[in-house]
């Protein structure tokens, strides 16, 4: 996505936020979410310069609760929550489990929200679900995975990037490397965004890439995992699709002594990828921006419940967040936005 258009994009939501608020303080609440054993966190703005709207929108998403790239997108849903003077409440789980998901989509429709959110990392798992929803009347935008499967499942707008073209794009920056042998290391087997993330890869990259699996709570065992891989196969660059992946690959490079040898890169950031591609140790995060991704759907359907009216981003009806390179040059601004939970 161009930079000016994206910069126009923000603006235009800026100017709708500016409309609604000035200010807010805003309190939030934990709870057990019942034998699911899920997390529900409810937003609730207090603040007298915010107008109040008996809204409340609920938010699905397959992100598991120890991966910090989802507390940025919360951060994002609770601060639009808070801005808009809405209800909103966050779910998140300990594991990527579909049939948990669609469960819990389930008794989001039974609770009667007036708008949904949610993430489509398995469109045949979820897409029953999902319709349920859609029929019962309930407006729903998705958020992060999803983009290429919404449309079909009564969804009306998608926010987030297109994952085969931003590993297209990946697969691309290493070519122009000289990288001509690689892996790619998949913290989520099954989630069809990855999936897509790692054929865009090998597509750019021109070559054959073997995808790695881990297991996302598992950073030791992916530290062994991926240090095992490149002790038997050595290869010239390796793609993560998350920093669950990225972190503990960065330990295991350090540990066999290919520590910024090795190309490296990976989808997503955390202040240790950060700090490593600013010290030269990793060549780029793609960035798709998940603070926007959890933020943008509630002002979108704030603004939908009260005009009818939605911007669709694209013909597609898919809003861009991403994907954005961020390299060497930038990262050490970018540092300072994550440690305020913003990137």
């Amino acid at each position: 996505m161009k930079r000016s258009v994206l910069i126009a994009l923000l603006m235009a939501f800026a100017m709708i936020i500016a409309a609604c608020s000035s200010s807010s303080d805003d309190t939030t609440t934990t709870a057990a979410g019942g034998d699911d054993g899920a997390e529900t966190t409810t937003t609730a703005d207090s603040g007298d310069a915010v107008m109040q709207r008996d809204f409340r929108f609920v938010v699905v998403s397959h992100g598991q609760a120890s991966d910090p790239f989802w507390s940025v997108a919360q951060n994002g849903v609770n601060d639009a929550g808070a801005d808009m003077g809405v209800t909103v409440e966050y779910q998140a789980y300990q594991t990527y489990d579909m049939v948990e998901m669609s469960n819990i989509i389930n008794a989001a429709v039974a609770s009667e929200p007036d708008g949904l959110v949610v993430t489509i990392p398995d469109a045949d798992a979820l897409g029953d679900s999902i319709r349920a929803a859609v029929a019962a009347g309930i407006p729903v935008i998705s958020m992060n995975s999803g983009s290429d499967v919404f449309a079909e499942l009564g969804v009306l707008v998608h926010v987030g990037q297109t994952e085969y073209e931003a590993g297209l794009i990946a697969g691309q920056e290493f070519a122009a490397e000289g990288v001509g042998s690689a892996i790619c290391i998949n913290q989520e087997v099954g989630n069809a965004a990855l999936d897509a993330r790692c054929q865009g890869f090998e597509d750019g990259l021109g070559v054959e890439v073997d995808v790695i699996p881990v297991v996302l709570s598992d950073p030791t065992g992916t530290q062994e995992t991926v240090a095992g891989a490149l002790q038997a196969n050595p290869v010239d660059g390796i793609l993560t699709l998350g920093p669950t992946g990225a972190e503990p690959t960065l330990a295991a490079l350090e540990d066999i002594g290919q520590l910024g040898t090795t190309k490296f890169a990976t989808f997503d950031m955390s202040p240790n990828v950060l700090a490593a591609i600013d010290s030269g140790d990793m060549l780029f995060a793609i960035d798709q921006a998940q603070y926007l991704q959890g933020y943008l759907p509630i002002v979108l359907l704030t603004k939908y419940l009260e005009t009818g009216a939605l911007p669709l981003g694209s013909v597609n009806r898919v809003m861009l967040t991403g994907p954005q390179i961020v390299k060497a040059d930038t990262a050490a601004s970018v540092i300072d936005y994550s440690a305020e939970g913003l990137r």
